[in-house]
């Protein structure tokens, strides 16, 4: 490393900051974790009792000295903390979804263009290493020339739970929460679909937002399908990749949210490697062969973020293509409320 590290700050401290954003600012040599704001204060000083601690957002905002702020609080605040903090000077990270309104992106992104500041969505699951393995395999033609596309995040919640994600209607639900993973995922392999038809439901007893989801994405020669529910109690079929060629089935999911859960340090060697038994199998006509899961890497995100800040290199993931994600969820609501498919305008 050629540069000074990046002061950092973290807004809130609940399951995302602690498991994707602490463990990679606080271990890798680019970063310098500096302020922390939280209700909780006591768990912050006592598990960060160098770090400063903030009550409110606000206070952090305007009295920090962190040159980056990552942002993990509850979807409806995106837009409201990434604008106070860029009118601040500050470089910003927002969890996903980057906001809940396009409008709003397009506010922040015009507003980092202005300030001359880094903004970025924290994407991860492009540095999933089944993703990874599947744009490897789409890049050598090893399944010709794909014809369906089928990515699934699905889980077993069959009862609505006291979280704001469950709770609130502005940002709430699935689609904003796993659904734009898969649709970002998705534009990174494919680019943009020509339309999307799309079943968006409330289908459990007392939800007040979307807990399943059902998404097709139109291209020209093929169709990628999206899904999502919370009453899957099966494991989880991940990709489906099928082609020409042949065909790519992926069960379960990549291991690094797990592993960071279990309190793994994305420091020590091999934290991302997939057992074999977990591997997918690409299927061909003549024989069923197991695909070795690529390393996925969280860590190549923080690496490139902080080049982009320090060396004034692209980020790891633009503001601007995270609005199409954010179209996307908005015209796949749309759909589902018309029953139709609907072009898309590019």
């Amino acid at each position: 490393m050629d540069f000074a590290p990046i002061k950092t700050a973290v807004i809130g401290y609940g399951f995302s900051a602690k498991t994707f954003h602490l463990p990679f600012i606080s271990s890798m040599a680019e970063f310098e974790l500096c302020a922390i704001s939280s209700s909780q204060a006591e768990s912050v000083k006592n598990d960060w009792p160098a770090v400063d601690h903030y009550q409110t957002a606000d206070d952090l905002l305007n009295h920090s000295d962190a040159e980056l702020v990552i942002i993990t609080a509850p979807n409806d605040v995106h837009f409201s903390l990434a604008k106070t903090a860029l009118e601040n000077n500050k470089h910003v990270i927002i969890e996903k979804p980057f906001v809940t309104q396009v409008e709003d992106g397009e506010t922040l992104v015009a507003l980092a263009n202005k300030q001359q500041r880094v903004l970025s969505v924290y994407h991860n699951r492009r540095w999933d290493g089944d993703f990874l393995t599947v744009k490897k395999l789409i890049e050598e033609g090893n399944v010709g020339d794909v014809k369906h596309f089928e990515s699934h995040f699905d889980r077993f919640r069959p009862e609505v739970r006291q979280r704001w994600r469950e709770q609130t209607t502005n940002g709430g639900g699935i689609l904003f929460d796993l659904g734009s993973h898969l649709i970002d995922q998705c534009l990174d392999l494919f680019g943009l679909p020509d339309a999307i038809t799309a079943q968006c439901l409330m289908l459990r007893e007392g939800s007040s937002n979307v807990d399943y989801f059902n998404v097709t994405l139109h291209y020209p020669n093929h169709i990628a399908l999206l899904h999502g529910d919370l009453f899957s109690a099966a494991p989880n079929q991940r990709f489906s990749l099928k082609g020409t060629q042949g065909s790519y089935e992926k069960m379960g999911l990549d291991p690094q949210e797990a592993r960071l859960i279990a309190g793994v340090s994305p420091t020590e060697p091999n934290w991302t490697k997939e057992a074999p038994e977990h591997y997918g199998n690409l299927y061909r006509a003549e024989a069923i062969n197991p695909v070795t899961t690529e390393p996925g890497n969280y860590q190549h995100y923080f690496e490139k973020m902080a080049e982009a800040i320090r060396k004034n290199s692209r980020p790891p993931v633009e503001a601007s293509d995270a609005i199409w994600t954010i179209k996307l969820i908005e015209l796949a609501m749309e759909s589902s409320r018309q029953g139709k498919t609907l072009v898309i305008e590019k």
